[in-house]
């Protein structure tokens, strides 16, 4: 039955799925057929014998371990199996592991799971200050990088860093209080257990004689430690990944992992899966010829099944209206010449570069679904801005009022809200028409004095924007930046950058719309995008459009990239990992299965404004336009790294720029920022 499995394997894919002892790297290349080679492997250690009950298989996702488990049972006589293998995500094994031993902690095994929303609450308990994003972050880093709170609390420098450090601290006592695990407990406990005893880690290792883990470019350094103790007294380990799809270092991946996986466990087989099934050999051929560009890579080269195909288009636009044109002519085309538009998808870097995707589908009466993400008009930050520019066009807009009075956070909570609401309606007023007939005094006697300050410090930004439009409306964007601050109360989040963009994106629609049209207003603005977001819901099948991490593990036969334009993709500048960038476009090339086009502009809407733009270097690297490459030495380094230094101790890279032959890193050790060259800090 052992060489049936193996029959419709090809000669890498069966060698892989034949090793049985010893350490196992399957460098699995896009559309090799990664996954049909583990459960391959997995069916086939059954089928010579190996207890089921002594194989784990760890995957990121359930989606990904039932579809393994289907397959691999499909390959076996399951009715013969007393007991089947355990195949489960990371957390899903650290929940059933703390099941048994949350007993070595002094804690019971009655512990309840808190997910991301009661993670929030309970750090908004302790501090309404600090926005509970930033704070959610950073607790997750610092589990993740193996750190207690009075690690963290040693090496905060600064009042921000020390004050979350204390909050990291009675956060931590809370859930042991309440008998509570969050997200990343579920792998920082198990490690703890395993780290603290011995015996039962070997025990442990005993049990699972044979481990298989999926996507292995995605793992974290706690998630390694981890392994390794799994692995104390044996390494039958079996890794498959794909070090030029390592696309998620910005939520703490490793990459180094996959890299020096033959030095972390000795005498290590590295078995690559070149043949791809998937694409085009056109496609494939200019997917290598840009991967090729990345230093830290262990080298290898997709190797086509299919036809050469058709060739690579790359559409070059003067503005993204030219190119939403092209790119929905050309989805028109497909899907009247019978294509389904499930086929079809549409790919970018940035999420704000939706926005003239939609209005372009939207009056073209094309169906489409924005997966992984949310409509433009319907992000936070935009549904604010609205809210934000419908009072100053009506101030009896009371939702808009309630809406953005707290925003950004100025300490006006909802009974303050409520007191404002119950207050004008006993006077048949508005609630903005409240605050200006108020005096200070008749306004404290409602919300309280500090609150009164407040709301009058908003109500005369509100008047003198509405002044200021009426003697200039392209002053208008800069004045409400310096009244409100609404972009820079994105700094530091852990999505600001995304949301920055969509208000920039915003911005610059806006500018454009007062160019292009002077006798008009903001009133006749705001319902010209009321008009367009009224966009019928279609039914049926749909194109799909995703920013390229969401397209990770899918294909589609016909994939159009937007937005090769340098500062969009790649995104460039503070510390950017150009080498992750260029991973991110081999991950977008190898989408596509029949058809791939690219497009670049000459202009389009950056940090708020309508500006020139370069062609991406990763058409000229990838061979498909001319021009001169842009060489960059990689720094090692990008934003968001844990270094340490012997002196400061660890610290957080936010930027590395060139100084010669090393690197000028700006560090924050706890809040305290310095200047250090790269060659005096390690990485961790």
């Amino acid at each position: 039955m052992s060489e049936n499995l193996l029959i419709s394997l090809n000669k890498s894919q069966k060698s892989a799925a034949e090793h049985i002892d010893g350490p196992l790297l399957i460098l699995a290349g896009a559309g090799s057929g990664k996954t049909k080679t583990i459960t391959t492997r997995l069916a086939y250690l059954i089928s010579i014998g190996i207890d089921p009950k002594s194989i784990l298989t760890l995957t990121f996702t359930n989606k990904a371990a039932n579809e393994m488990r289907d397959r691999a049972f499909s390959l076996l006589d399951t009715n013969s199996l007393n007991t089947p293998p355990l195949l489960c995500t990371f957390h899903k094994f650290g929940l059933l592991f703390l099941k048994f031993y949350i007993g070595e902690l002094d804690r019971k095994n009655n512990f309840i799971i808190i997910d991301s929303d009661d993670k929030r609450r309970v750090l908004k308990s302790i501090n309404k200050e600090i926005p509970t994003a930033l704070l959610g972050s950073e607790v997750s880093k610092y589990k993740n990088s193996i750190m207690t709170p009075s690690e963290v609390k040693a090496q905060a420098q600064g009042k921000l860093y020390s004050e979350i450090a204390d909050i990291y601290q009675k956060y931590e006592e809370h859930l042991f209080k309440n008998n509570l695990v969050d997200f990343d407990d579920l792998l920082l406990l198990p490690y703890k257990i395993l780290k603290n005893n011995q015996k039962l880690a070997e025990l442990t290792s005993q049990k699972y004689q044979y481990i298989m883990v999926d996507e292995y470019q995605d793992t974290n350094e706690l998630q390694y430690r981890l392994l390794r103790l799994l692995c104390s007294t044996h390494n039958n380990l079996c890794v498959v990944g794909d070090d030029d799809q390592s696309i998620y270092g910005w939520r703490g991946a490793s990459i180094k992992n996959i890299l020096n996986f033959n030095e972390h466990f000795k005498d290590a087989i590295i078995v690559k899966l070149e043949e791809n099934y998937r694409s085009t050999d056109t496609i494939l051929q200019h997917a290598n010829a840009l991967i090729e560009h990345n230093r830290d890579r262990l080298g290898k080269k997709l190797v086509g099944t299919k036809d050469k195909g058709n060739s690579i288009k790359v559409y070059e636009s003067h503005d993204e209206n030219d190119e939403t044109r092209k790119i929905v002519d050309d989805i028109k085309s497909l899907i009247n010449s019978g294509k389904n538009p499930k086929d079809i998808a549409i790919l970018f870097r940035v999420n704000a570069l939706s926005r003239s995707l939609e209005e372009g589908f939207n009056k073209a009466s094309l169906s489409y679904k924005l997966v992984g993400g949310m409509k433009f008009y319907e992000r936070t930050e935009i549904k604010d801005l609205i809210a934000y520019f419908r009072i100053l066009t009506n101030l009896s807009d009371n939702f808009s009022i309630k809406r953005v009075i707290n925003k950004p956070k100025r300490g006006i909570g909802q009974t303050t809200i409520d007191k404002l609401e119950e207050s004008a309606q006993n006077q048949g007023i508005g609630i903005f028409e409240l605050i200006q007939k108020a005096t200070p005094e008749e306004l404290s006697a409602i919300v309280g004095k500090k609150n009164a300050r407040t709301i009058k410090v908003f109500e005369a930004s509100i008047l003198d924007l509405r002044e200021l439009m009426a003697e200039s409306k392209m002053r208008l964007l800069d004045s409400f930046e310096e009244a409100f601050d609404y972009r820079a109360s994105y700094d530091n989040l852990p999505d600001g950058f995304e949301r920055q963009a969509n208000i920039d994106e915003f911005y610059g629609y806006i500018r454009d719309f007062f160019i292009q049209n002077p006798h008009l207003d903001l009133k006749d603005f705001l319902n010209e995008i009321a008009l367009e977001n009224q966009s019928d819901e279609y039914s049926g099948d749909a194109v799909s459009m995703m920013s390229i991490h969401a397209s990770k593990g899918l294909e589609f036969k016909y994939i159009f990239i937007i937005g090769l334009e340098e500062g969009f993709f790649p995104i460039i500048g503070d510390g950017t990992d150009l080498e992750e960038e260029r991973r991110l476009g081999y991950v977008a090339f190898t989408r596509a299965m029949d058809d791939l086009t690219l497009s670049f502009v000459h202009s389009r809407f950056y940090k708020g404004k309508r500006t020139q733009l370069n062609k991406s270097r990763f058409l000229i690297e990838s061979g498909l336009v001319k021009g001169s490459l842009v060489i960059e030495k990689s720094s090692g380094f990008k934003k968001g790294d844990m270094v340490n230094h012997k002196i400061f101790g660890q610290g957080r890279v936010e930027k590395a720029v060139n100084a010669g032959k090393d690197y000028k890193l700006t560090i924050n050790f706890g809040g305290q920022k310095r200047d250090i060259l790269s060659s005096f800090v390690e990485k961790n």
